[in-house]
């Protein structure tokens, strides 16, 4: 029988999930599996716990075996979105455990580890894809390799002194010069991120849809658009500076307003594992707080 591997990957994170992470271990080890882990996360567990020397490191998503069963991410929402960067176009499945606060992708508990595990190595999950957007230019080489954002894709002012101006064009039609701080291009996964707190919709996962989003325009009555994933946007900033930040998940850039930019659809998706309790509309109401009434309390 050949024995299961799994990757992990992580950030730092606080000493009162040590125990959670001592229990994972204990785990593993108890059921055989051979352990991948990031090697910066491996350097850093090894300063708040006794870590077993059995684990395999590797240094980047090119050292990941492609018959690992999934991997786990050891963290919050945004330790999620980085690892994402780790698993690639490879199809390799990711599980979260949230070490953080919200937990939108990160959805297994600290606290409910061993249950979760247990159903994933039995076999009792769904995989979901996720769509991703990617961005390019003709005038440079943008983030490199790792171009793909699961969340959004935004373009912001890059001081405080004034608004920009950013002309969006989709699929080659002009669709609105957009004077704001900024833009969000957002898939379903991050309609509940950043672009929901700028007034954006939810949307729900394998709609095929994306949406734009404006950061704080001068003119009110610009409102969030959804538009086909199928769309290609095509940006030009305008701005004081001649300069304007680019941002691709939790990965930046300043970048000159001569630079345009090319947004559509990753031509890979990501596969998220999901539980049998773990619901889109579940996580809403407890996320979200829906449907709690404080005048009940």
């Amino acid at each position: 029988m050949q024995q299961k591997s799994i990757a992990i990957y992580g950030r730092a994170f606080n000493s009162s999930v040590v125990p959670h992470v001592e229990q994972l271990f204990s785990y593993l080890k108890e059921k055989d599996i051979t352990i991948y882990i990031y090697s910066d996360f491996y350097d850093f567990l090894k300063k708040q716990l006794d870590c077993p020397d059995t684990f395999l490191r590797y240094y980047n998503h090119r050292d990941l075996p492609q018959d690992i069963l999934f991997l786990l991410s050891l963290g919050g929402d945004g330790t999620m979105l980085s690892a994402v960067s780790q698993v690639r176009d490879s199809g390799i499945p990711i599980a979260g455990i949230n070490f953080g606060r919200l937990g939108f992708l990160a959805s297994i508990h600290k606290t409910k580890i061993i249950q979760a595990l247990d159903d994933i190595f039995a076999e009792r999950y769904t995989l979901q894809a996720r769509d991703l957007l990617a961005v390019s230019s003709d005038q440079q080489r943008i983030f490199g390799e790792a171009n793909f954002a699961l969340n959004d894709i935004t373009v912001f002012r890059h001081d405080t002194s004034s608004m920009i101006t950013i002309n969006v064009a989709l699929n080659g039609e002009l669709l609105n010069s957009y004077w704001a701080d900024g833009i969000i291009i957002a898939t379903p996964t991050g309609s509940t991120a950043y672009s929901l707190s700028c007034g954006g919709p939810i949307i729900m996962p394998g709609s095929g849809n994306f949406v734009i989003t404006p950061v704080a325009p001068h003119n009110l009555n610009v409102r969030p658009i959804v538009i086909s994933a199928d769309s290609e946007l095509e940006l030009e900033i305008e701005s004081r500076t001649d300069k304007y930040i680019l941002s691709c998940d939790s990965q930046n850039e300043t970048v000159d307003t001569t630079t345009k930019l090319r947004i559509k659809r990753a031509p890979f998706r990501v596969n998220l594992i999901r539980l049998s309790s773990d619901s889109f509309f579940s996580t809403l109401r407890e996320k979200l707080l829906w449907g709690l009434d404080v005048r009940n309390y």
